[in-house]
């Protein structure tokens, strides 16, 4: 549901953009929002979800999928983006198996039952998100004592500057979360 633009009807759009939200679909049990309301635009669409696979579904990163998808939910929860932290906050309970996680990097990470190095994470990831200008070898150096690496810093920076555009674009667009994310991680799958 987008409260500002129209969905797209499934059978107005490309092959290509049906056939994924449909394996979406099948995987998750619902179509995310997020997949019908930008697919109004198919190249942006396919650009858009391009990059994001290619930084949250890349394997050779010191990042779990938990730590993607906390930075996300810590990231989105800064810029007031409804639906990444709830559709993201579900993804987080998920991976990290821990159905408060989501809900306390949101509100302050800094007191989240979170390891330090996660912490340290979500730092760096919070001083790009509002103050990228300031990043210095200190805050490299901070990633470097709790076994991150250059390349590691780089991926917080994507997934940090993609969901920046993300979160902007779903709030102006008005993209509500489907009501399906917010039992996920919580209550177990039928």
């Amino acid at each position: 549901m987008s409260k500002r633009y129209p969905l797209p009807d499934l059978a107005d759009l490309p092959e290509d953009i049906v056939e994924r939200i449909l394996e979406v679909q099948t995987k998750s049990g619902f179509v995310p929002n997020v997949f019908l309301a930008f697919a109004r635009r198919p190249a942006e669409w396919r650009a858009f979800f391009a990059y994001h696979d290619a930084i949250m579904l890349r394997e050779e990163t010191g990042l779990t999928k938990g730590d993607r998808e906390m930075i996300v939910t810590t990231i989105s929860a800064a810029n007031k983006c409804l639906y990444c932290v709830v559709a993201h906050g579900a993804i987080l309970r998920i991976y990290e198996k821990k159905p408060t996680v989501a809900d306390q990097v949101a509100t302050n990470y800094r007191i989240a039952d979170i390891t330090p190095r996660q912490r340290a994470m979500l730092d760096f990831a919070s001083t790009v998100n509002t103050r990228s200008h300031e990043i210095c070898d200190d805050d490299f150096t901070a990633l470097h004592a709790h076994g991150f690496t250059d390349e590691d810093a780089w991926d917080i920076t994507a997934i940090t500057a993609f969901f920046g555009l993300s979160n902007r674009m779903a709030s102006v667009t008005g993209i509500m979360p489907n009501p399906e994310f917010y039992t996920m991680g919580r209550v177990p799958r039928t």
